[in-house]
């Protein structure tokens, strides 16, 4: 399949319910009822959101509401088609649209005019295998080496799977419960993988994306896109960064992502939601991540803000301090889902 797409992503806090039940629980049913292509539900690190509360798991206290962010795809009707029933669960949150062009197969559908930088995300399952390393570990093993600007593995705790609920359970393999690979960089380098991620994977599916890398290892290349307020229709527009990062890095004695969250949070962002990875890379840095027998965990995280394209340019100053030695950047625009 080759086909235009629609990416729906939803923000808000686990804690948030409709009626006697969580929102994430009903959320996910709506993709499964309506048999969404796949969908995949991941839980923060930290964040914060209109309530400007900022809430993270290095605080352990029983009001702890983490950040979750749910991602659906499908061909654009389909999405649309789900929209209705989104919108009615009343998510006390952010829901935006991008525009994606869907390959599966051979993952030979990167468009003819491709731009300069895209962002491919993946959708695998979680214990899939590719020879002796696990799906995930080969596919960012071959982004690696074919010189792309990073890679994050993120997992997920919810989803479905071609319409299919896919719940991870305490005791159980979880093999089939999704998890995200996104990859951002060059262009050319992206779609010259596309065949080896196809060998590697049994059933792939996943995004092609336009993006621009603002920054690679701490290095300036270009501003955040200097967007207008509204679309041509009139509707208005939402900028999204996101911040590719190690666990490790630290601005000060705090880790970097906190500090980019509370600086963001003072400066009056919107909403910034933080994931840690599972594996991962970004720069020259080497594949990395959770080893059983390592004592200090090492593993990549992004961080996501979305504002609108007025407040990115006001804050943005922020991020590119934070990130003069190290961290790749990029920067995207996305819609509403429904104007608020």
């Amino acid at each position: 399949m080759n086909d235009e797409g629609l990416k729906l992503t939803a923000y808000f806090g686990e804690r948030d319910r409709v009626g006697e039940r969580h929102v994430a629980d009903a959320l996910v049913d709506v993709f499964a009822a309506h048999e969404l292509r796949t969908s995949v539900l991941l839980r923060g690190t930290g964040g914060f959101g209109a309530d400007h509360g900022l809430h993270t798991d290095r605080l352990l206290t029983l009001s702890e509401d983490l950040p979750v962010t749910a991602v659906a795809v499908d061909t654009s009707a389909r999405i649309a088609g789900a929209l209705p029933d989104v919108r009615g669960l009343g998510v006390d949150g952010l829901v935006t649209l991008e525009r994606a062009r869907l390959l599966s197969g051979r993952l030979d559908g990167a468009p003819a005019e491709a731009p300069h930088e895209a962002k491919l995300t993946l959708y695998v399952g979680r214990q899939e295998r590719a020879g002796d390393a696990t799906a995930h570990e080969a596919v960012v093993a071959l982004l690696h080496d074919q010189g792309v600007a990073g890679a994050t593995v993120l997992l997920g705790v919810d989803g479905t799977v071609r319409g299919s609920r896919r719940r991870a359970r305490l005791l159980g393999r979880n093999a089939d419960v999704p998890l995200m690979i996104i990859s951002v960089g060059d262009a050319g380098r992206i779609a010259a993988a596309l065949p080896g991620l196809a060998a590697i994977l049994s059933d792939p599916l996943a995004t092609w994306e336009r993006v621009r890398v603002c920054k690679r290892d701490g290095e300036a290349l270009t501003q955040p896109l200097h967007a207008t307020e509204t679309d041509p229709e009139g509707r208005p527009m939402r900028q999204k960064l996101m911040v590719h990062a190690s666990e490790q890095a630290r601005h000060g004695d705090r880790p970097l992502y906190l500090e980019l969250m509370r600086r963001l949070r003072g400066a009056g962002a919107a909403g910034a939601t933080s994931l840690r990875g599972i594996w991962g890379y970004h720069g020259d840095h080497p594949p990395h991540g959770e080893v059983v027998w390592q004592l200090r965990r090492r593993v990549p995280t992004v961080t996501v803000l979305v504002d609108s394209p007025a407040n990115v340019r006001r804050w943005y100053p922020i991020v590119d301090e934070l990130t003069r030695a190290g961290g790749l950047v990029t920067s995207e625009l996305v819609s509403p889902a429904w104007a608020p």
